[in-house]
């Protein structure tokens, strides 16, 4: 495996030390970026953020599952942070094929080997990430449980345009314009353009403003509104996701109260279906429930420890 070492902005990520960040290649040759904290005995904790999101964001994470025990790993998926971006507007967020994105599941793993990251393997998800990660498990990824944060296994649209985003999404990719972005929405990155009064990702003011130091200090990390290329892949990738099998592996899947981004039936839906996994409603919460005030956070990080140190 070729690998070279990447860009870290550790003045932004309150990361806890020794940070290695690295470029690998994806099987078809897009270049991604990858960090992981070799830091807990435990195992390795392999995150898959969410659309838009990137290595430094998820610093305090590493941070949490560094003082539970284990280490963590994650990416810049295709398209954002600082992976080779797909459309000359790198603010554009775009994908070709949902498939695609496991072909960086498939480089993230393979480099967790090769740098000997400890085992087991846990999975933990959010939001557009938790559907890379179903896939995944659906695909033979081997993990000794999983966690998914806010999972977007549907999307949030009203009933009345729902039928809309398909029906435009599919004729407008079809004409040869998918690279244009989804109406309402723009080139700015979301916490440029919303206050914290108005966002809808979390009800901590120093977690929203942490989002916003790292986007004005690095824009080169950040991305806009999704093109409706990846709109249309992301509603067929959930489509076909609601009938695959729950996977035979240890589950939680927090929830928070307040979650307004991703479609929260389909989570309920998968839940009940799934033998012994534990669907635990955050009360208060938003979308990133990593993000969200201290108590909200620990309680996320300590359950899916104990669900971790419960399958070693």
């Amino acid at each position: 495996m070729s690998v070279a070492s990447a860009p870290f902005y550790d003045d932004v990520a309150d990361a806890p030390a020794g940070a290695a960040c690295l470029w690998l290649m994806a099987s078809d040759g897009v270049r991604l970026r990858a960090g992981f904290w070799n830091t807990g005995t435990k195992g390795t904790v392999l995150l898959f953020p969410g659309r838009t999101e990137y290595i430094e964001k998820y610093g305090p994470a590493a941070r949490e599952f560094a003082q539970r025990g284990y280490s963590m790993i994650t990416i810049d998926w295709r398209g954002q942070g600082l992976a080779d971006r797909l459309l000359p507007d790198r603010m554009a967020g775009h994908v070709h094929s949902f498939a695609d994105y496991q072909k960086d599941v498939k480089a993230l793993v393979a480099l967790a080997h090769v740098k000997g990251l400890p085992k087991p393997f846990y999975l933990v998800a959010h939001s557009m990430g938790g559907a890379i990660g179903l896939r995944a498990l659906s695909n033979g990824l081997r993990v000794k449980a999983t966690a998914f944060s806010a999972p977007m296994w549907g999307i949030k649209i009203q009933s009345a345009l729902r039928p809309v985003a398909w029906t435009l999404s599919t004729l407008t990719r079809s004409i040869g314009h998918g690279h244009v972005y989804v109406p309402s929405t723009r080139q700015k990155t979301y916490v440029e353009v919303a206050s914290f009064d108005e966002n809808m990702l979390t009800r901590d003011a120093t977690m929203y403003a942490f989002m916003q130091r790292q986007a004005r200090a690095h824009p080169d990390l950040t991305l806009g509104g999704p093109t409706h290329q990846w709109l249309n892949e992301a509603l067929n990738e959930c489509r076909a996701l609601g009938h695959l099998p729950s996977p035979s592996l240890p589950c939680l899947t927090a929830l928070g109260t307040l979650e307004r981004i991703v479609d929260t039936a389909p989570v309920h839906k998968r839940m009940a279906r799934w033998p012994g996994a534990i669907l635990d409603i955050v009360p208060g919460a938003e979308h990133e429930v990593m993000m969200e005030k201290p108590a909200v956070r620990a309680r996320f990080y300590d359950k899916v420890a104990a669900l971790f140190d419960a399958n070693r």
